[in-house]
């Protein structure tokens, strides 16, 4: 503890005193080369002293947003906006559509997600969509009207 005491009081005092420390612009532009070497500990320490302070204040004021990645890579890309019609009466009983842009029959689901999943650790899955009836409702009246006629 008394080494950094005498560091304070004792050497770093001295070598103030004996930086030769111009007090105008013009001094700075008259130093010779030794008298550069004595001050550039100096200005090493006060610059990075100035850099840890304003570094804080800097990202408050000078953030760049980040883009994140695009979800999809690969349908309708030419578009501004990727928007599917898919008529009710095409769904029939069950349908299962994409959700993750991976398919290759996009609308629909084609299982892609699931390799999605085990490279991301994600938990995407596909939008499931089945008739009120229940899945075979229809098939099932078309059976119960074949009884009754028989």
């Amino acid at each position: 503890m008394e080494a950094v005491w005498k560091y304070f009081k004792v050497q770093l005092p001295a070598y103030l005193k004996a930086v030769p420390l111009p007090k105008t612009f013009q001094g700075f532009l008259n130093l010779n080369r030794e008298e550069w070497l004595e001050l550039l500990p100096l200005l090493i320490l006060v610059s990075i002293l100035f850099y840890l302070a304003l570094s804080p204040l800097t990202s408050l004021f000078f953030t760049k947003k980040k883009k994140r990645p695009h979800i999809n890579t690969k349908v309708d890309k030419d578009k501004e906006k990727v928007a599917t019609d898919f008529p009710i009466e095409d769904l029939g009983d069950k349908k299962v559509f994409c959700r993750c842009w991976k398919s290759n029959k996009f609308p629909l689901c084609d299982g892609s997600h699931n390799q999605h999943n085990k490279e991301t650790g994600d938990n995407v899955g596909p939008l499931i969509l089945k008739s009120s009836e229940g899945t075979g409702g229809k098939k099932e009246e078309k059976k119960a009207k074949v009884k009754k006629e028989e």
